[in-house]
Parts: C-alpha cells; structure tokens; sequence
C-alpha cells in the first residue's frame, strides 16, 4: 500500500521549515521531495509540519491491574492523538513482569490492543521491592525494553551495584526512579516556602540528588548505561553534568511539567499539581531548562500516570502522585518553549524523537528513505484550550486544563498505517 502526503513542511534548521513530499510504500519512506505522481492514497497536509513519530520512553500504560486508570488501547490512543509512535510502559503494574511467564501476558495484550509502538519495561528486583534481583538475561531474552523500578528507588546500594554488574553484563540500560526514601519524609510537595505556605509536608531536592550521586559512582565502577528518570532538582543537573564529564555512561530525562511549572504555580490543594517528583523552585525549573539547552538532559519524557477522578479526589495528602501527559506535551511546550524563543522546534524535536531513539535504540526517529514510516503531522498554528472533555486516555489529571496552546496532531502513522486523524 501507498500513501503520499502533500504538502507537509519539514524542519531543515532551528525553525526553519520546506516545503516537501513524502510517498510512504509499505512501512518505509519511499521518497521525500517534489513529488508529482498519482497515487490512490493522498493526503494534502496543507503545510503541516512532519516530523518523525515522537517516542516517550517513560508511560505508564496500567494495564494489566488497574485498568480503571488506563488500559494498553485507551492509553496508545491517547498517545497517537499526542503525536506518539512508540511508548514505552512502566513495569509497576500488578502482576509486575518479573517472570518470563508475566511478560509475556504483557507482550500478548500489547499485540492484541496496542495503536502504537510498545515496549515494555521489566523490574530491577523482584516485585519492586529492594531485595531479589529479576533474571535480567532471560527477561531481555524475551522482550524486556530495559529495567528499572520506576515508582520506587531502590534502596539498597549492594541491590543496586549487583544490578548493575548484571545489566552490564548483558549490555542493557538501568534507568532509575532515585529517590532515598529516608530523605523523603512522607512529603507531598517540594520543600520550601510554598510548602510552609500551604503547610504542607515537603520532599527536599536531596532525596533525589543523593541517591543519584550514589548511583553516578556505581555506574563508573561498573561502566553500565545508567539512565536517571525525570530529573528535578538543579543539584541533580549539576552532578549529571559533571559526571558526563569524567565519562561516566550516564543519560538522562525530564517531563514537560518540571520544565514549565514550579511549586509557586501551586495556589490551591489541587492534586492535579502532585507529582512524584514534585514540581520544585523556580531555580530548579531554570536549571532544568538550561540543562535541556547545553545538552546535560537528554531527552524529554511525559511520565504519563493515569488516575481515575476517585483517587485524585481524596486530596493532597491521600491522593496518588501522578499526571498525565501524552496528549499535552507537545502542545505545551511547543507554545512555552519554542513560541517564546528559549529553544529551537529542532531541538524540541530531537529531544522528543530522534535522541530517544539513538539512546534506547529504538527504530524511529528519523525521516529519511528507507526509514521505517513512523511520522506525525502537526498543525503548528492551530490554537486550542486544554479541556478535560477531549482527553482520550482514561483519567483526566493534568495540571495544564485550561492552557491556551498551539500545535494540535493532525495525523499520526505507525509503520505506513494511519493511526490518528484530526477529526
């Protein structure tokens, strides 16, 4: 099957864009360029921009175990609809993968309800509590993405240094949720003066740092590819940095949230605002933001946590931590960040699909011939308001309802198959 789009703009630098092309045969891009033949199959893109799909290596799908949060189909919906080729889900689910046995199941309803892309993650440690470490060779064997504890720091620094060894061994990626849960003081928020404002209890920056400077010198005795989930805190940006200096193999993450808001933009008890980690300082926003710019954060990822209205109605203190973001993210920060002149579209870009790709050895991220046809089109002045009536995923917590934004997905293709069409 053939598909050409007409019409579409692509970037050729910074924000500057042309005017191309693209036939797609198949599942791979045939030609970009001035295209004049005729094909069953057009699409007039009207000068949308394409781009290659956006690839989120941080999702939480839910599925299997709390399906009233999301579910593989409702979940890759709402990722096709944010412009998302590939996802790639979160392992603290119930049961977690852990076992070849449970990967698989997980590998089948994937097969079975997936729109995009999914790869799946398997635990550090068994159950994700720091004790018993998983089979990493035989989970790997058998489709496990990478490995991580996402949702909880492992504890232990010998857990942590055996892991290590052995992901190393197999030549995989450890990526870590850091966070010392003896610095963590049952906190809700960043502490600070907004905590002590809304006197709320806080999680300081070094229940995150701590535990990654730990790790940082882990990862140089035992060379593995340790990737540190949603960084927070400026103390956390300046030892990664540091440590890419002295050739340790670290990379890094970061959310939409931790880019564009602070714990001053917390006025009210809105759990919408709660997230692990927590919004911090404007010094830390600004750190992150320079971070992104001279190279120290990699790439950026949504860290998409569905919860249903019920558990976000019990209230700061009893609510879970968690937002979603797949069909938000690049809206928001296409009109926060690129709109305003702080960073380029191409840079946006690579960081939200290309570097994702080249890190985790994804295939995606590039447009080119031959190059599997994972593409999204984006109507780049297209304004909406964020409203919690068109979200497609399942739950609805999101602290950006009610942003004025531009960028809106017009289409979305996985492997030459449209997924997603505006309307």
């Amino acid at each position: 099957m053939s598909l050409l789009i007409k019409n579409a703009r692509r970037i050729i630098k910074g924000n500057e864009l042309e005017i191309v092309d693209v036939l797609i045969e198949g599942n791979k891009i045939a030609k970009i360029g001035k295209i004049e033949q005729n094909f069953a199959a057009v699409f007039n893109a009207n000068g949308a921009l394409v781009t290659s799909g956006l690839i989120d290596v941080h999702v939480h799908l839910r599925e299997p175990g709390f399906e009233a949060k999301e579910t593989v189909a409702s979940g890759t919906k709402a990722a096709a609809r944010g412009g998302y080729t590939t996802v790639c889900a979160m392992p603290n689910t119930n049961p977690t993968p852990d076992t070849v046995e449970k990967l698989k199941s997980i590998l089948e309803i994937i097969k079975k309800d997936a729109l995009v892309h999914v790869y799946p993650y398997a635990p550090i440690t068994i159950g994700l509590k720091t004790k018993d470490l998983v089979d990493f060779e035989k989970l790997m064997k058998h489709g496990a993405f990478a490995f991580t504890n996402d949702g909880v720091g492992v504890q232990d620094s010998g857990v942590m240094y055996a892991a290590m060894q052995r992901v190393k061994k197999i030549e995989g990626i450890l990526v870590a949720h850091a966070e010392d849960e003896n610095l963590k003081f049952d906190g809700v928020m960043h502490e600070g003066m907004q905590s002590k404002k809304l006197n709320l209890p806080g999680i300081p920056s070094i229940c995150e740092s701590s535990q990654v400077a730990r790790d940082l010198l882990l990862a140089e005795a035992t060379g593995v590819h340790y990737h540190v989930c949603h960084v927070s805190a400026k103390e956390t940006v300046r030892i990664i940095h540091d440590a890419k200096k002295a050739g340790i193999h670290v990379t890094c993450e970061v959310t939409p949230h931790n880019l564009l808001l602070c714990d001053t933009d917390m006025h009210t008890l809105d759990p919408n605002f709660k997230m692990n980690p927590p919004l911090r300082s404007t010094e830390d926003r600004n750190a992150l933001i320079e971070g992104l710019i001279d190279g120290t954060i990699d790439i950026i990822v949504t860290d998409h946590a569905p919860h249903t209205l019920e558990e976000k109605g019990r209230g700061m203190l009893e609510a879970p931590f968690g937002i979603i973001g797949l069909e938000t993210a690049f809206p928001v920060l296409y009109t926060k960040l690129v709109k305003t002149g702080i960073i380029t579209l191409q840079n946006l870009l690579s960081k939200m699909s290309a570097k994702p790709a080249e890190i985790f050895k994804i295939d995606g991220g590039k447009i080119e011939i031959n190059a599997i046809a994972d593409l999204t089109l984006i109507d780049l002045e297209k304004q909406s308001t964020i409203s919690c009536e068109d979200f497609i995923s399942k739950s609805s917590n999101s602290p950006f309802i009610g942003w004025e934004v531009y960028g809106e997905t017009v289409l979305t293709i996985v492997g030459g198959n449209i997924v997603w069409e505006r309307g």
